[in-house]
């Protein structure tokens, strides 16, 4: 496997603290991070509402920088960006007029076009549970729920996850890690994504509830894999819904005593200091 790394934007901006901690994993475990050269914005959800051949010439084009390097595939940590590269590489696969249309946007052609896998997946089939476990110096004594939103998941048909309604990959993780996933019954709902920009009222609403099940529920803290579902959830709740939202590769950072955590955790807008505390998780470096 030839794979080249695509940050997507928020990982260079908003969310610097999912891209720290995640090189910082692949590193510990000795996976190479090759980033995709001169990469592009993946259109995001704005794209593909304005005009659907500039959403695919978007993601195609990262795709087609990713080819050029010899890459096989591309993993990227952001669900937005995940959704929108794996939807580009499905239709370009199972449509010769989608594929035209993006090699003729393009000027190029594809040979063998790049699969796309999200971090988590690619985490569990390239480091496993069983190598995460046996790395754990601090096993994370907290109850977490774990919560995927909707767009590292569907439309099945895109991404082939097996339960998109009931997914188990951040459980494995989080148990793996010594803490205990709780159950809820909100965990694959929409956050409301970028809604959050223009209409935060509606995201405000969207959140309220999800974090209020997660509270009611017993949970420490929560524990995701998107950029826009943890800001959202941290920046768009009520005043008394103080959680803290973790990306899965902090946690794993964090339990592996990994340089660098206290820079990730410091910008959170839900501090997580006062839980690690508690629960004897000082942060030391």
């Amino acid at each position: 496997m030839n794979v080249r790394y695509y940050p997507g934007c928020s990982l260079h901006s908003t969310a610097k603290e999912y891209d720290l901690s995640a090189r910082a994993v692949l590193s510990a475990f000795g996976l190479p991070i090759l980033e995709v050269r001169d990469w592009n914005c993946c259109g995001a959800t704005s794209a593909h509402s304005t005009n659907a051949d500039l959403a695919l010439a978007l993601a195609a084009r990262n795709l087609a920088q990713a080819e050029q390097e010899g890459a096989d595939t591309v993993v990227t940590p952001c669900a937005a960006c995940y959704s929108r590269l794996k939807k580009a590489a499905h239709a370009m696969v199972h449509s010769s007029v989608s594929r035209e249309r993006a090699e003729d946007a393009l000027g190029y052609s594809f040979g063998e076009i790049p699969r796309v896998l999200n971090l988590l997946e690619f985490v569990l089939a390239e480091i496993g549970t069983i190598a995460i476990e046996k790395r754990v110096a601090r096993p994370l004594n907290l109850k977490l729920a774990c919560y995927y939103g909707c767009l590292m998941l569907r439309p099945q048909e895109v991404t082939g996850v097996t339960d998109p309604e009931n997914p188990t990959m951040l459980e494995e993780i989080v148990e793996a890690l010594g803490a205990r996933p709780v159950r809820w019954s909100y965990k694959t709902e929409c956050c409301g994504a970028n809604l959050s920009i223009t209409s935060s009222d509606v995201v405000v609403k969207m959140v309220a509830p999800l974090l209020a099940t997660v509270i009611d529920a017993g949970a420490d803290a929560l524990v995701t894999a998107c950029p826009l579902c943890q800001a959202n959830l941290e920046m768009r709740r009520h005043a008394d819904q103080h959680i803290p939202v973790f990306y899965f590769t902090e946690l794993i950072g964090l339990s592996m005593d990994l340089p660098g955590t206290r820079r990730w955790l410091s910008k959170h807008l839900v501090s997580p200091g006062p839980l690690l505390a508690r629960a004897g998780l000082v942060v030391r470096r």
